[in-house]
């Protein structure tokens, strides 16, 4: 059991520090973030929270999953580890898109 938990279901007006006092019932919260969208600067509706101990997360799994904040039901469950990113940035290979399905025009 891990000591990050992945926090889903989030209202939009949820704050970091709600959320925070939220867990902070369950043990030490050693950081609470919101995940904002850069283009919009609005929340997407998801965030992870960092408990002290395993025992603290787990309490906070256990009694915070499914319960309503901001007239949501929150999903908690423990945060899988982020998958390594393609090291140039992009999405993959290939030769741009488009409606045509990518490679060269051939007209």
């Amino acid at each position: 059991m891990g000591r990050k938990l992945y926090v889903g279901n989030l209202s939009f007006n949820t704050t970091d520090q709600q959320l925070a006092n939220t867990f902070a019932q369950y043990g030490n919260v050693d950081s609470a973030k919101i995940i904002i969208d850069r283009d919009t600067n609005r929340s997407k509706g998801f965030a992870f929270v960092e408990m002290s101990t395993d025992q603290e997360a787990q309490a906070a799994i256990e009694n915070l999953n499914g319960v309503e904040m901001d007239g949501r039901a929150l999903k908690v469950n423990e945060a899988k580890p982020m998958e390594p990113r393609d090291s140039r940035g992009g999405s993959g290979g290939g030769f741009g898109g488009g409606p045509r399905g990518g490679g060269r025009n051939r007209f």
